[in-house]
């Protein structure tokens, strides 16, 4: 059986959302709709945005679950990133610091979901 990881964010406006996330992730889009758009993100594994499935999310909702962009790099990438998202205005939710996994941070979306950054296991 062949299968495939997407993590489906659900976001108040998907266009917006894609600009950002594109932006985070140098990347463009692999397909658009209106109000659903997905990144490829590598061999099985994708991100979609989706619009219209709840209204007005806020940033203020907490969030119960996370967006992690696993690094196939050490500590001074992750600093370098965070410094890179510090820079474009990224809300950042937890500065970097060490875990049990190693060196991570936490930011937010517009729309108050959560993205953490960390090396890859």
């Amino acid at each position: 059986m062949t299968t495939s990881v997407m993590s489906i964010v659900y976001v108040n406006d998907a266009p917006a959302a894609a600009r950002f996330y594109g932006d985070l992730l140098d990347m463009s889009p692999s397909f658009e709709t209106p109000g659903y758009i997905t990144f490829d993100l590598g061999p099985g594994a994708a991100l979609a945005l989706w619009s219209g499935q709840f209204e007005d999310l806020s940033p203020d909702v907490p969030r119960t679950s996370e967006i992690c962009l696993a690094i196939h790099a050490g500590p001074d990438a992750i600093n370098a990133i965070f410094k890179q998202w510090q820079s474009k205005g990224v809300t950042i939710l937890h500065e970097p610091h060490d875990e049990g996994f190693g060196l991570t941070f936490l930011a937010a979306d517009p729309d108050g979901n959560r993205i953490r950054v960390a090396p890859r296991d």
